[in-house]
């Protein structure tokens, strides 16, 4: 059993983690074997956020101040978190994805942004496009219009050229 020292730093820890995170999703993890547990840390890892198993108590005094207050206070159960300030679209896919293979892993609540959303608003965050893919698609639509400007430009002169050239082999051009 930890000592109330080791506590308190545990907790100064968390909250320098949390300030930082912006986006935070409370997750249960009950019955999942050491293995399981392995998979889930590598998944998380693999998004580019960390994932910590908590004592409510703990997560509840350490949240105090920040934007993930609201979220985990009077927590109940069993409870984790995972927590990114990059994308959280991204983790909130590999944590369906992972959820889906492991029932027994479940989502509480998150927080996305400052924004507290449920269940179901995770599950909705996770059917989005990454940033990457968002990105992409707006640099697309950005480049079509020149893109189209361009091969109009290249079109009149690909046309003139077959014009003259179809006059000079049929010696429509006289000098």
């Amino acid at each position: 059993m930890k000592k109330k020292p080791e506590k308190q730093k545990d907790m100064e820890v968390l909250r320098a983690e949390l300030e930082k995170a912006k986006n935070v999703f409370l997750t249960g993890y009950e019955k999942l074997t050491v293995q399981q547990d392995f998979e889930l840390r590598k998944t998380v890892r693999g998004a580019g956020a960390n994932y910590k198993v908590i004592k409510n108590n703990i997560a509840e005094k350490a949240s105090e101040g920040t934007k993930s207050a609201d979220l985990l206070k009077e927590l109940k159960g069993m409870c984790s978190i995972a927590y990114t300030s990059g994308d959280p679209v991204a983790l909130a896919k590999a944590l369906t994805v992972y959820a889906k293979a492991n029932p027994t892993f479940t989502f509480k609540a998150g927080m996305v942004e400052g924004r507290v959303i449920d269940v179901s608003g995770i599950t909705a965050l996770a059917t989005l496009p990454s940033k990457e893919e968002i990105y992409a698609k707006l640099l697309w639509l950005i480049n079509a219009p020149a893109q189209r400007l361009v091969t109009a430009m290249n079109g009149v002169g690909r046309n003139l050229a077959v014009v003259v050239d179809q006059g000079v082999k049929e010696n429509k051009f006289s000098a």
